[in-house]
């Protein structure tokens, strides 16, 4: 059984804050430690008013402190928004607070809108053209010192932060490969390219210092439930906030429906399913062949869970319930040697 990870995107809900956001994403993260998941990923979004992880590394440093051992890191940190020094000494310090933890996970959008990226670096466009200068320059500022570097990343010099690149198109894969990195796929909003990323990644890996072969992780929603009916329900939440984005609408996490019909047109919920089309709602059987047949159609090295839910006691439930999956999984793998 591959490693599974939970990319956590701190959801607002309807009626609730910023603070309950985040003591829910740390509580979460607490109980995904115990139950054996890999990494604690966050995202950078700006200008969303459901979700509270625009600061990114104090997110991190909010759940590396109050875990012990699982890896927390982005998923990701939005590179054009920033100077990749200031990004190298944020994770620096990160790694200086929690060594052999922390996770740089890196993309190319700047997970906003225009107004608000033009804030965020005045230049946007100039931030994305020069993407694959901006990660080499951060490669080089976690990494060793040469001699007579004039500026460095303090802390961050000599750290070597794992440095992942996230894509959803075929862009980053083409540049996780020719740079030999780990490379992360958004199937979970953007699933149509998946499987041609996933091909052009391998086939054109590039060996570096870091990694002597590919490395795939695949992003895949999951809502799991004690029964199937219970589970659509609560997928309605994440169909609605879905909806809403697309309306131009975005909003706090809205509370479940009985019925979709009752709050969409039929082509908008086509357009919800082609994007959220790999996704697994269910029970724990349902959740078992949803999660072996992702597994067997992308290959994937690691699996990265995401699943928005609007009730924080059913979000840590349907991650109980993913990793008793997993660990059925394993156990049946083993069995079978």
């Amino acid at each position: 059984m591959i490693p599974l990870s939970v990319l956590d995107l701190s959801p607002i809900v309807e009626g609730g804050s910023p603070a309950d956001a985040l003591r829910n994403t740390l509580d979460l993260a607490q109980h995904a430690e115990r139950w054996g998941f890999r990494r604690y990923w966050l995202a950078e979004h700006h200008n969303m008013t459901g979700i509270a992880s625009a600061a990114t590394a104090v997110v991190i440093g909010h759940v590396a402190g109050g875990t012990r051992t699982i890896r927390v890191g982005s998923g990701g940190v939005m590179l054009p928004n920033h100077a990749p020094l200031v990004i190298a000494e944020q994770f620096g310090t990160l790694e200086s607070l929690y060594p052999g933890r922390i996770d740089l996970g890196i993309g190319r959008a700047p997970g906003t809108d225009q107004r608000t990226a033009r804030m965020l670096r005045r230049d946007p466009m100039a931030g994305v053209d020069s993407f694959p200068q901006d990660v080499l320059e951060l490669q080089a500022l976690l990494g060793p010192v040469q001699p007579d570097q004039a500026v460095r990343a303090v802390p961050g010099a000599g750290l070597e932060v794992p440095i992942w690149l996230l894509g959803s198109s075929l862009y980053s894969a083409r540049l996780a490969a020719m740079l030999g990195l780990p490379f992360a796929f958004a199937a979970h909003f953007a699933p149509d390219a998946m499987m041609q990323a996933l091909e052009i990644y391998r086939s054109t890996f590039t060996p570096s210092a870091t990694r002597d072969r590919p490395y795939a992780m695949v992003a895949l929603n999951i809502i799991a439930a004690d029964n199937d009916a219970a589970a659509r329900r609560l997928f309605t939440s994440q169909q609605q906030a879905f909806l809403r984005l697309r309306r131009g609408q975005p909003g706090p996490l809205p509370p479940p429906v009985d019925d979709l019909r009752d709050h969409s047109t039929a082509l908008e919920r086509a357009g919800v399913d082609q994007a959220l089309a790999c996704s697994v709602v269910g029970a724990p059987d349902t959740v078992r062949r949803g999660l072996s047949a992702f597994m067997a159609a992308t290959a994937a090295d690691e699996l990265i869970v995401t699943g928005h839910i609007f009730d924080p006691v059913a979000r840590r439930h349907s991650f109980e319930i993913v990793a008793e999956v997993r660990d059925a999984l394993s156990a049946s793998a083993a069995a079978d040697l």
